[in-house]
């Protein structure tokens, strides 16, 4: 089997017009919820065979992006929104060196020991927190967890940087705080 994929490798630029490392690059500009998005896509606008997208797209997904592609790739249209995101990531690092800071393909979590808050631009005017802060009750800005589900107890909807004030870092602190 490594024998045949090598093969096709070394054949894509001749069959596809461009070599792995060059489709690499292209599907990287590009955003897909799913495999067959991709595939299709290649199949649809480059005139790919099923075959060929279908390889290059999993071996796409082998390359691992590093922490600062994720976050560029989630703030992505979304730049206005970067300010929000980088206040609220210096606030957090204040908390102690136990934070860790984790990019994931569509949020950002923070943790302790255990996952105490999650950054997540929600749309293309809003950066959604959602905090895990139990027996808290709910208010007009700290509102139910939303989307998060039961990942989160709570969510503050953000969309001007102006809202990083000093209540919000409060409520970070104390989810922060239930996480030991």
């Amino acid at each position: 089997m490594e024998k045949a994929l090598q093969t096709m490798i070394d054949n894509m630029p001749e069959k596809t017009g461009k070599s792995l490392t060059e489709w690499k690059s292209l599907l990287k500009t590009k955003t897909f919820a799913k495999h067959s998005e991709a595939v299709n896509y290649l199949k649809k606008e480059h005139n790919v065979t099923h075959g060929f997208a279908n390889t290059i797209v999993s071996l796409s997904k082998e390359d691992k992006s590093t922490a600062e592609d994720l976050i560029t790739i989630q703030y992505q249209g979304k730049e206005h929104l970067f300010p929000i995101y980088e206040n609220l990531i210096a606030m957090v690092k204040e908390f102690g060196e136990d934070v860790r800071i984790s990019p994931k393909k569509t949020e950002v979590s923070f943790d302790r020991s255990k996952k105490f808050a999650v950054i997540k631009p929600a749309t293309k005017s809003r950066v959604d927190l959602g905090l895990k802060l139990k027996e808290k009750p709910t208010t007009d800005r700290l509102e139910n967890s939303g989307p998060f589900g039961t990942m989160c107890t709570h969510r503050v909807r953000l969309t001007n940087i102006s809202q990083v004030d000093e209540q919000l870092k409060e409520w970070l602190k104390e989810a922060y705080q239930m996480a030991e």
